[in-house]
C-alpha cells in the first residue's frame, strides 16, 4: 500500500473528491512527534487490511500549517476521516491498534449500505425489480432505513402504487366516510 504525502495544492483532490469514492484518512503528523512515529504504521497496517476500501495519505503539519489549522489540529498526530468531501470522524494521540482497527472499521461501509448501493445501481440500470427487492430486503432488516424507504417508495410511485408509497413515507392515508 502506497501513503501519500499531501500538501495544501494536493489536498483538494487527493482527499476531498477521492473521499467520494472511497473514505479517506488523513494522519497530521510532524518528523520531530514521537507519538507520531508510533501511531504511522499501525494507521498502515488498519489501512492495509481495507484492501483498498479506504486510503491513507499524510499531512506534515510543520509543512502545511494552514491545512493543519483549517482542520482544528491542535495536538499531533491527529487522524480525520474524510466521506463525501467532509469530515467524518476524528481522534488525537497514539491509541492502541486495536482501538484504530475498530475507528477504521466504523469508516466502512456496512453490508446494509452495499445493499442500498446495489439498489441504487439496479435502479439506474433499469432494473426495478431487482432494486425493489434489495430496497424491501434492507427493510426488512432494518425497517427505519430512510434511503430503503424513499428507494422504494419512489419505485413504487413511479408505477402507481401510491398508498404503499405514502405509507413507506411515514404519511399514511386518512379514509373519509
Amino acid at each position: 500500500m502506497v501513503v501519500k504525502d499531501i500538501d495544501q495544492q494536493t489536498f483538494g483532490l487527493d482527499v476531498l473528491q477521492r473521499s467520494h469514492e472511497v473514505p479517506v484518512v488523513v494522519d497530521f503528523w510532524a518528523a520531530w512527534c514521537g507519538p507520531c512515529k508510533v501511531l504511522g504504521p499501525v494507521l498502515e497496517r488498519a489501512a492495509a487490511e481495507q484492501e483498498g476500501s479506504l486510503e491513507l495519505v499524510k499531512v506534515d503539519v510543520d509543512r502545511n500549517p494552514g491545512l493543519a489549522s483549517q482542520f482544528g489540529v491542535q495536538g499531533i498526530p491527529t487522524v480525520l476521516a474524510f466521506k463525501d468531501g467532509r469530515p467524518v470522524a476524528r481522534f488525537t494521540g497514539a491509541v492502541p491498534e486495536n482501538e484504530v482497527r475498530r475507528w477504521v472499521a466504523g469508516l466502512l461501509p456496512t453490508e446494509i449500505d452495499r445493499w442500498v448501493e446495489q439498489a441504487r445501481d439496479a435502479v439506474l440500470e433499469g432494473n426495478e425489480a431487482r432494486a425493489e427487492a434489495l430496497f424491501r430486503r434492507v427493510r426488512d432488516d432494518v425497517a427505519d432505513n430512510p434511503e430503503a424507504g424513499t428507494g422504494l417508495a419512489a419505485l413504487l410511485i413511479a408505477r402507481g402504487d401510491t398508498a404503499e408509497a405514502l405509507i413507506l413515507l411515514g404519511k399514511g392515508l386518512e379514509i373519509t366516510t
